[in-house]
């Protein structure tokens, strides 16, 4: 089953290949716009669906990037697309599209499979699960149930192809945020798209992992933000408006509020549009009237 290259459509540009809660695609323009003009290293440490990461590469940003996340059946999805994505592919193409498959896929241990057969089994899960939601027990255990779609898009081969592409010139990393530390340094680019802060208390979806994102998690993110501005990186970050995040941030200068449609929401009329933060450290190239200054919120 094992290849040593791929061929690549020259028309396929590379995208998310999957469904992931807080993606980026609809918020491109805004975070593109509000990005360093030039930076050296590009870290993204709360990986998902990687829309920011694609954009930058489609636009020649990147020369060197690091690409994490604690979620470690994600990274090996990426890794086997890296590393042998015909073989991906070829699982992808004989897998059915039924409900009785679904179930029988999803009851597999992941950890008994071979790489390129656990990154087919968490795409087609991705694409054919219920509203292309990602989330699992306190055991860890994928969990969500069949989706009632008619033809779910889990063979788009060609966008595939274009992902290993892009991801040759990646490092691909399974560790938690505060790593980063370690490696950033002055003028290297880290974008931050964590688990949001629940904007209510029945709003508390961060089941990305078995161990949540909670406060404490929240607190150590903002505690990282402000070492890496002491170091002089570059940072962007993206979360919930809500007074906590406000709270957190408050020292920095540069605050945008945006709104954004999150459409994997079980609720429809919860689909609609959600306040949210992009909150930089530096200047950005196009300063203008949508930022606002920190305001204190203690």
């Amino acid at each position: 089953m094992k290849t040593k290259h791929f061929v690549q459509s020259r028309q396929a540009v590379p995208r998310p290949f999957l469904k992931w809660a807080g993606g980026k695609t609809q918020l491109l323009p805004m975070l593109l716009a509000y990005a360093p003009s030039t930076f050296r290293r590009y870290y993204e440490p709360f990986l998902g669906g990687g829309a920011f990461f694609f954009a930058l590469y489609r636009l020649n940003f990147i020369r060197q990037a690091t690409l994490s996340d604690i979620n470690a059946e994600l990274i090996d999805t990426y890794l086997a697309l890296q590393r042998d994505v015909e073989s991906v592919i070829q699982y992808l193409d004989h897998y059915p599209h039924s409900e009785e498959f679904y179930y029988k896929l999803r009851a597999r241990n992941p950890w008994e499979l071979s790489l390129a057969e656990r990154a087919a089994r968490m795409i087609y899960l991705n694409k054919t699960g219920y509203n292309g939601l990602y989330r699992v027990n306190k055991q860890g255990k994928f969990n969500v149930p069949f989706g009632r779609y008619k033809r779910p898009n889990y063979r788009d081969f060609d966008n595939l192809r274009a992902v290993a592409q892009a991801l040759q010139m990646v490092r691909l990393e399974v560790r938690s945020f505060e790593w980063i530390l370690e490696e950033a340094q002055a003028g290297d680019f880290v974008y931050f798209d964590p688990p949001y802060d629940p904007v209510s208390k029945t709003a508390r979806f961060t089941q990305y992992h078995s161990s949540g994102f909670g406060k404490a998690e929240q607190q150590l993110l903002a505690k990282v933000f402000r070492q890496l501005s002491i170091k002089k990186v570059k940072v962007m970050l993206s979360n919930s408006d809500t007074p906590f995040i406000r709270q957190l941030y408050q020292d920095y200068a540069w605050i945008l509020p945006v709104k954004a449609y999150r459409f994997i929401n079980s609720r429809g009329h919860k689909r609609g549009p959600q306040p949210e933060l992009l909150i930089l450290n530096y200047e950005p190239r196009e300063a203008g009237r949508l930022f606002e200054p920190a305001r204190d919120y203690s």
